[in-house]
């Protein structure tokens, strides 16, 4: 495991995050449209699709 910092998008609190390394399989046409808004987002794709993730967990979490 290694550590990272994370910036959160609606402040600059920096938070201290453990990660580990994962497989994930996608199918190509769904990394292709992550790719896409990576381009116009200016994030790598790692890093988009833990937002969304994140994003997702906390929603659901709410409901």
């Amino acid at each position: 495991m290694c550590s990272r910092y994370l910036g959160s998008e609606s402040s600059n609190l920096k938070l201290k995050l453990s990660t580990k390394t994962i497989s994930l399989r996608l199918p190509e046409i769904l990394l292709a449209r992550v790719k896409i808004e990576v381009n116009k987002r200016h994030k790598s794709y790692q890093l988009l699709i833990q937002i969304w993730l994140s994003d997702d967990v906390k929603g659901s979490r709410r409901s």
